[in-house]
């Protein structure tokens, strides 16, 4: 059910949650395989960890063999798969995704060309000319499994929409950091294998064009798209993201839910084996191949694929030498600064210029602060940095000093976002501006209230008052909170002759919990605490999820189930009708405040409010 009048509510939804709960379950794993690879690697066994990983594994059939070494077998065949993965959801948020609004896209597209950009240019800065500059790409990725890792820890003071925008950031970065191991770190071609990967990718893309989809037939084409890429010199890891964006991705279409549906109630009224295959193949047909595979193999590469990626790359020997060596290095000055300095600017800069342009709109109601916690935790970089070192690297010294880097650098980075969320998550303006009441449309737009105050409406003060200000606000929007405070000022200071009315008008395209926040308001109402209620969100505007509301509801003396879910739904004619008075009477954005019946288009200040209810008094 939704509110009349408003778009849905757009949080995270179930699948991004669930690839929250992945990504951050895989960083554990991560973390562990990285610290048992420095500790292997340092340990009196210590040769042991070279040797292994220099093991050369051949595969024979009849007079062909290819044969990698068990690191290359782990960098150039399963980080493929992890690369596939990317692709999928890069295609993903493409066609049915963040990115599909290109107004939403813009922001977090724009700080990840901005982390792109200024980390290479710091990194650069240190390695102007010389052999090491060939690094310069190892400082630009974000590793996003660690992120959220992080933003796990943050917990409520990071709320959904910088999670979210911190995912559409990855998604560029994740598209700009394979190009650039295309591009720049691709040596020699085999322009016979080239053409053969070429062939072989066209085929696929024609199988895709005409609705074929059979796995077994996409692994083979697949395993001999990678085998040639191998051959030709192109690394296989940019084949991999190109498969992963060939899987078809759509809406799934409800002429095959209501099939599946159908083969569902058939299947329970006779279970045979022809009725079972019947329903999972409806329920397969229901949901695309994209979003199936993803399911699929997610929890592999998250909690298998990248953690031996680190356990096989990882493991750079860390004693007074080279720690020395690494003190005084370019290349460990270069990606030290660049992950920690370069990201943060590059990130707020690219958000910046995005909103400053007019062009671009933040998923959620976000304050600078909570944006430098999330610019600085980009500066996270591990994965793909290390998986760049080992393409730009041939000599083990230099080697050694990026990874030593890396390491030093991720570390900064999360130190430095946790400590911004700890002290300032909720500190600093709006990213964006709060709507104009002027500008071209204000002569069409009515200058009265056109639904007067009814005793419907929640209300503090006397009826008789001889100030009334109706505010159309929004529990989520941070100028509502602001003018909250000065309400309850104006109210200790003109008393019964000020009289204060709230009316609900939820912004849910730019604050998702909004219509969630608005109901378990009107849900508390029921239990005449709707006062209380109202205080107690605008307290904590950045905890709005059911779990929060359920439990500000109990502290004012409210059951928690019962501002959350289908009980507080019951709620939504009340909140639509705030909604349809508020855009009857000219409302666009929010707070927008009627003072005695007539749009106040002043600041939104404690000293130009006062000044014009004491006008109003005489």
């Amino acid at each position: 059910m939704e509110v009349p009048g408003v778009t849905p509510e757009r949080g995270p939804t179930r699948e991004i949650r669930a690839f929250l709960r992945t990504e951050s379950g895989g960083t554990v794993v991560l973390l562990a395989a990285m610290l048992i690879a420095l500790v292997w690697a340092n340990s009196p066994f210590g040769n042991t960890y070279e040797a292994l990983w220099q093991t050369t594994l051949a595969l024979r059939l009849g007079g062909f063999e290819f044969d990698l070494n068990l690191r290359h077998w782990v960098n150039d065949g399963l980080m493929a798969m992890f690369f596939f993965v990317i692709g999928m959801e890069v295609s993903r948020e493409f066609s049915i995704g963040e990115m599909r609004d290109k107004r939403r896209a813009l922001p977090p597209a724009l700080a990840a060309v901005g982390g792109l950009i200024f980390p290479i240019g710091l990194y650069l800065v240190f390695n102007p000319a010389n052999p090491t500059a060939v690094g310069w790409g190892i400082p630009m990725a974000t590793d996003t499994a660690f992120v959220l890792g992080v933003l796990v820890v943050v917990g409520p003071r990071c709320p959904d929409p910088l999670r979210v925008f911190l995912l559409t950031l990855s998604v560029v970065d994740d598209v700009g950091a394979i190009a650039v191991i295309a591009l720049a770190y691709t040596r020699h071609i085999d322009w016979t294998a080239a053409g053969i990967a070429l062939c072989l990718l066209i085929v696929l893309l024609l199988l895709r064009r005409v609705g074929e989809w059979r796995s077994p037939v996409y692994v083979l084409l697949g395993l001999a798209t990678w085998g040639a890429a191998a051959e030709s010199g192109i690394h296989p890891t940019v084949i991999g993201l190109t498969l992963g964006v060939l899987v078809q991705v759509y809406e799934p279409h409800e002429s095959h839910v209501l099939r599946m549906g159908e083969l569902t109630q058939m299947f329970l009224r006779e279970p045979t084996p022809e009725r079972g295959r019947e329903a999972v193949l409806g329920v397969r047909a229901a949901v695309p191949p994209n979003e199936r595979l993803q399911l699929l193999l997610h929890p592999w590469t998250s909690y298998l694929i990248v953690p031996l990626f680190a356990l096989a790359n990882a493991g750079v020997p860390i004693n007074a030498e080279t720690l020395s060596r690494a003190v005084f290095s370019p290349v460990t000055h270069g990606v030290v600064l660049g992950l920690v300095v370069g990201k943060f600017v590059g990130v707020c800069t690219g958000t910046w210029v995005a909103l400053r342009s007019g062009f671009g709109a933040l998923p959620g109601n976000l304050v600078w602060g909570q944006l430098a916690g999330g610019a600085a935790l980009a500066g996270i970089g591990f994965t793909v940095s290390l998986f760049i070192t080992e393409l730009a690297f041939e000599r083990q010294v230099w080697s050694g000093d990026a990874k030593i880097g890396i390491l030093v650098g991720s570390l900064i980075a999360a130190t430095l976002g946790r400590l911004i969320f700890a002290f300032a998550w909720n500190k600093g303006a709006a990213c964006e501006p709060p709507l104009a009441e002027g500008g071209a449309e204000e002569e069409d737009r009515p200058a009265v209230l056109t639904e007067p105050v009814t005793g419907r409406d929640h209300f503090i003060g006397p009826g008789a008052a001889r100030v009334t200000v109706v505010e159309y606000g929004d529990y989520e929007c941070v100028n509502c909170g602001r003018l909250h405070l000065i309400v309850q000022r104006l109210q200790e200071r003109f008393g019964d002759d000020f009289r204060f009315v709230f009316r609900h008008f939820p912004l849910d395209e730019v604050h998702p919990r909004a219509v969630a926040a608005a109901l378990a308001s009107e849900a508390a109402d029921e239990y005449a605490r709707f006062w209380e209620m109202h205080e107690e969100l605008f307290a904590h505007q950045r905890e709005l999820d059911d779990r929060s509301l359920a439990r500000h509801a109990e502290r004012v003396g409210v059951p928690g189930d019962a501002v959350v879910g289908a009980r507080s739904r019951v709620h939504l004619p009340r909140v639509a009708a705030d909604i349809a008075s508020g855009r009857a009477s000219g409302v666009r954005g929010t707070p927008t405040l009627f003072i005695n019946g007539k749009r106040y288009s002043g600041p939104l200040a404690e000293a130009s409010l006062a000044a014009r209810v004491e006008d109003l008094l005489g």
